[in-house]
Order: C-alpha cells, then structure tokens, then sequence
C-alpha cells in the first residue's frame, strides 16, 4: 500500500481525468491533535481527503481551505492542503454526535472554500450551502455550481485511513480535436467510480484498485506526489501577532496574567511568553525586527 500519496491519472483519449489520495500518517497527525467522536472524525477524515484531492485538480502556489462552519453540535470545521502536498486540520463541537449526515452535524450552514495564493492579489473563494447528506454530496454541487464541471467524489475515511478518488470530464478545450467530445466516456466512468465501496477505498493501493475500475480502459497514471501533515504555526508567527497587539496591551496582559500564553488549535502548540520575552520581542522590533524566543 502507497501511504499518504497522491495520484493524477487519465483515461486517454476521454475528458475525463481524475485523482487517487490515501493518507495514513498524516491522517494520525490530525487525530493526535484532539479526541474527535467516531461520527466527527469520519467527516474530518473525508474532509483531509477532500482537500488533497481539490488542490491538485488546480495548479496553483499557495494553500486550498475547506471551512465548514454550521449552527449545531458540531460548530466548525477546517483542512488546509498546501501546493506543497502539506496538510493540517482541526474540528470543534459540543456533546456527544450518534451521526454522519452533515445536515445533523452541523445544522444549517455552509461550506467555504478558499485558494489562497502566495500572491494577495490572486484569492478566490467559494460558497456552497450544507444541502447535501455527506461531504462528497456538497463537494460535487460546489463544482456544478462554481467551476461549472461534472465532479464525481468518493471519499471514506476510519480510525485508521483516510482515502478519495475524483474523477472530473474537462472543458473541450482542453483536448484535440481527435479526442471524444460527447458524454459517453464521463458517463461509462462516473458507471464505473459509483461500484466503489468504501472498503476498498481504505484498503487498495492506487494501481490495484484503478485497474479494478478502469480494466478495459486505456489509463495513464501519473507519479504520485507525497502529502505530509504540518502545522504552519511557529515561534516568529507568535511574536508577529504580539506586535499586533501593541506594547501597551501586551504589557497589560502580563501585570494581569504573567504569562501570555497562546495555542495552536490545529497542532496543541502551547507558546508561552513572559514579561522578558514582550520586552525583547518589541526591543527587536525596533532593531532589526527579528526575533527568536529561546
């Protein structure tokens, strides 16, 4: 089994293209972060998998955000996935959850989708209304909707995995004038892609369980790219934000607390700042404006 990897294929001669995630460590990353209810961490898995699939349908430098965020128990939701091929994400919810369906999760809501670039000035966002009963369901209208291209999804995830597989039919554009231009081929795969069971999913490595779907097709499968769980929060992001707050009030704080002390909600990062850590971080403020915090 390829772990926490990534696969782009095509079916030649189609429009129709697709991804294959499995993500085994980095998914245990993101558990070790929070004792998340089996229901919730089945979500947050499908989500973990969501993400790696969206951002390698785009070629983008930068990060793609899936924030879900509703009025029942479970209040919100964020994955993160970065060109880079990291990701991170987190839940937060109250009392106990005896369900999957999004609609009884979190309530009425909506998800947002987010690709922010290293560049401000190239950020898209992009809303879908909670309407469906799973994640996948939701995902697939977003892409109707917003990118205006036929978006199959499957997505599972356990205590133990998490794992996708995306096809999508393409503009015509995009392919030769020699190549099929009418809905046959995305029909025969979305035929194919809706036998897959969730057990094979978790359990199969991308060149078995693709030659199980699409033996009779020509397929090219792409060198997978590695995904791997990281957290972006660091020391220099703490006494960044610090600054933000101005000297007065991060002075108040400390005459009433001691400590500044901050969490990272994705990674439990406990950062802890005294009165001599504040002075040093506005004095090299005014020097040079770096500082580490020892």
């Amino acid at each position: 089994m390829e772990r926490d990897t990534l696969h782009r294929f095509l079916i030649e001669n189609t429009q129709v293209r697709g991804e294959w995630v499995h993500l085994d460590e980095s998914w245990q990353e993101i558990l070790n972060c929070s004792d998340y209810p089996p229901p919730l961490r089945r979500v947050l898995g499908e989500a973990a998998a969501a993400v790696c699939l969206m951002s390698a349908t785009i070629k983008f430098k930068g990060s793609l955000i899936l924030q879900i965020s509703g009025s029942g128990p479970v209040s919100r939701l964020v994955m993160q996935a970065t060109s880079e091929g990291e990701i991170r994400g987190l839940a937060q919810w109250d009392g106990e959850l005896s369900t999957t369906s999004l609609p009884e999760l979190f309530g009425e809501g909506q998800i947002v989708i987010s690709i922010l670039t290293n560049r401000e000035s190239d950020r898209y966002q992009g809303i879908v209304d909670l309407g469906g009963e799973t994640l996948a369901d939701c995902l697939q209208t977003y892409f109707e909707q917003s990118e205006q291209l036929n978006t199959r999804i499957h997505l599972a995830a356990d205590h133990e995995s998490a794992a996708g597989l995306l096809i999508q039919s393409l503009p015509n554009q995009q392919y030769d004038k020699t190549e099929t231009t009418d809905d046959d081929s995305w029909n025969h795969a979305v035929i194919l892609t809706d036998t897959l069971k969730d057990e094979e999913l978790l359990s199969l490595d991308a060149n078995i369980l693709l030659h199980r779907l699409f033996n009779e097709d020509d397929l090219r499968l792409f060198d997978p790219q590695t995904i791997h769980y990281k957290c972006s929060c660091s020391q220099e992001k703490i006494e960044n934000m610090i600054r933000s707050l101005g000297k007065e009030e991060a002075c108040e704080i400390i005459q009433e607390q001691t400590l500044i002390e901050i969490n990272c909600d994705f990674c439990n990062t406990k950062y802890s700042l005294d009165a001599i850590d504040v002075e040093r971080v506005f004095d090299s403020q005014i020097t040079d404006g770096n500082s580490s915090l020892h």
